[in-house]
């Protein structure tokens, strides 16, 4: 059976290069996915699903729901490994409602935890400012996006602590330290 864990936290907590790390390291068990590389890697392989989503992508629109849903278990299904990590998914109540639907069907997936790496608005926006990697990387945008990720983070908390898989990992450490302390913590599940 496949083990899930999904890594959440606001821009700049540094949530895909701890999970980038973590499968790294322990790359004997485990692989990491971001939900937009899985869906740029099935819209580029071809597929019937690939050229769905480039339907949309390519307009610019938004891929829906069930097929971005459909992506990641099918990602998670053909994994190489038995521990998975996905960084920055759910977004949304209807992304978290989605896949708990998909996973309560499904016997062969099993949602490990949600691992939250907290960190507070001033450090997320100095680490985003601060690498500065592209245009979208400028104080409104950032508002923007914190706002996004904001929104529904109370509601998701709720969803997932009361299923008693909510983990939450101070992000405002050292990388070194919230890698080991995230990797401890995942090992611990398996």
């Amino acid at each position: 059976m496949k083990k899930l864990f999904l890594i959440i936290g606001a821009p700049g907590s540094g949530k895909t290069t701890d999970a980038e790390r973590i499968a790294a390291n322990r790359s004997d068990i485990a692989v990491h996915y971001s939900t937009g590389e899985l869906l740029r890697s099935e819209s580029a392989s071809g597929s019937e699903r690939g050229k769905l989503i480039e339907s949309f992508t390519s307009k610019g629109q938004l891929v829906p729901l069930h097929i971005v849903v459909q992506t990641i278990i099918h990602a998670i299904a053909e994994a190489p490994k038995d521990v998975i990590l996905i960084d920055g998914y759910p977004r949304s109540v209807e992304q978290m409602k989605e896949l708990d639907s998909v996973l309560s069907m499904r016997d062969d997936v099993k949602l490990q935890s949600i691992i939250e790496v907290e960190v507070s608005e001033a450090t997320a926006k100095d680490r985003v400012l601060g690498r500065a990697r592209g245009s979208d990387d400028n104080e409104e945008v950032f508002k923007n996006r914190m706002h996004v990720y904001l929104e529904p983070l109370e509601e998701i908390e709720k969803f997932y602590a009361n299923k008693n898989l909510l983990h939450k990992i101070n992000g405002e450490r050292g990388i070194d330290e919230i890698v080991a302390d995230m990797q401890k913590y995942i090992e611990s599940k398996i």
